[in-house]
């Protein structure tokens, strides 16, 4: 994270608020046309910078997403699963997941971990 002071803005809090209201993940895209109807002028080139910002900060975390990049205000650790049916991305808490391993004995120190698992989803499963 670097050090520039930057001034809140109305649309970057309007940013984010989109981003926290939901849990869908959202892309830039679905971001920047749900912000279109609070601000209509605003360009998706000012939603792009305003999520690189937050993320910056440390308000959101970019998941990368095979063609697009996700978006997600929960910042504390979790991991996510990815259906291969829907596409859908959903939060799975950390202590549901147990992986092990031995990075230390490597010689490597581990500071985070960005794991996205892939599957088929429980609304998916019974199609």
């Amino acid at each position: 994270m670097n050090n520039i002071k930057r001034r809140n803005t109305r649309q970057r809090a309007i940013i984010y608020d989109i981003v926290a209201s939901t849990d869908t993940h959202p892309t830039a895209d679905w971001i920047y046309e749900k912000a279109k109807k609070v601000i209509p002028n605003i360009s998706l080139g000012t939603v792009y910078r305003n999520l690189n910002i937050l993320k910056e900060e440390g308000k959101i975390i970019e998941i990368q997403d095979s063609k697009q990049s996700r978006f997600d205000a929960k910042t504390q650790p979790h991991y996510h699963f990815k259906c291969e049916k829907c596409g859908g991305l959903y939060d799975i808490e950390e202590e549901k997941v147990y992986i092990s391993t031995n990075l230390d004995e490597e010689g490597y120190q581990l500071k985070d971990a960005f794991v996205i698992l892939n599957g088929i989803c429980y609304k998916c499963k019974g199609n």
